[in-house]
């Protein structure tokens, strides 16, 4: 089922909650530029399995308001704390891909972990999406301006080129036109401001350090977009953090190796 919960007197945040009554619950922060409609192929299978499934769409993309401002991963894990709160959440797996990482780490940092006992990063944009003189490891800056830049100029464009460096396997031809529409749903200055982000957010490397829960680590070593040496430096820098490299999987490892990533999350919750 979904239903919309109030962050702001004026920003109402969609969640969908599939199987209410399951075992164990798993809170998914979906990635840039997309909305939980990502996790489809979880979503489809771990509540088989007994899972409760929460997916957020943050503000400004998939079925979430749409606000002018609000987007630093600052105000985006208060989201998140605000549907912890409003659904009283306890114990639960907080898992965030890309940026949904970001801010899943941010969340951990910011308000200490609030009802956390697990945490599951994949293909997180953490600590630092770009390349930074004390990081070496991201994307040029150049190229996260040049994104800014085509999303106020031709926002589709941009976005069939994300798409087609997301995933490592072949995709069908429906399939990326309908990961494509999944961008198209966001709002034009919420895709601009998130990446916007990724150029300011330098605390993730302190957030870090501030983890005190076990961390599963799952990231595509073909990852065009979060390079595997940031899955690297989020082992180093996360204390009891363990890292599962997907051979077969780019950025959408979710998609790309579904049934071992389903596997491996499962049994990190079980463990």
């Amino acid at each position: 089922m979904g239903y919309y919960v109030k962050v702001e007197s004026n920003v109402k945040i969609y969640v969908e909650d599939l199987n209410q009554e399951g075992k164990k619950t798993i809170v998914f922060l979906h990635g840039w530029p997309g909305s939980h409609e990502l996790f489809e192929y979880q979503f489809n299978q771990l509540p088989k399995m007994g899972y409760r499934c929460i997916g957020i769409d943050q503000r400004g993309f998939g079925k979430s308001d749409r606000p002018f401002t609000g987007y630093n991963y600052d105000r985006l894990s208060d989201d998140v704390r605000c549907v912890v709160e409003a659904l009283k959440l306890k114990n639960f797996t907080l898992a965030g891909h890309s940026t949904g990482g970001a801010i899943a780490i941010r969340y951990m940092a910011r308000h200490n972990g609030y009802g956390v006992s697990k945490l599951a990063l994949f293909a997180a944009a953490a600590p630092s999406l770009i390349k930074r003189s004390y990081f070496p490891y991201g994307l040029k800056k150049e190229a996260v301006i040049q994104i800014i830049h085509d999303t106020y100029n031709d926002r589709p464009k941009m976005l069939q080129g994300f798409g087609d460096m997301f995933f490592f396997q072949h995709i069908s031809e429906p399939f990326s036109d309908w990961f494509f529409q999944l961008g198209l749903q966001a709002a034009n200055w919420a895709t601009a401001a998130v990446a916007n982000s990724w150029l300011h957010e330098e605390r993730l490397f302190s957030d870090m350090k501030k983890i005190d829960v076990p961390t599963l680590i799952l990231h595509g070593i073909h990852d065009k977009v979060c390079l595997f040496p940031l899955a690297e430096a989020q082992k180093q820098g996360i204390k009891n953090s363990k890292l599962i490299p997907f051979k077969y999987s780019g950025h959408g490892l979710f998609y790309d190796e579904r049934e071992k990533f389903n596997k491996e999350l499962t049994q990190f919750i079980e463990e």
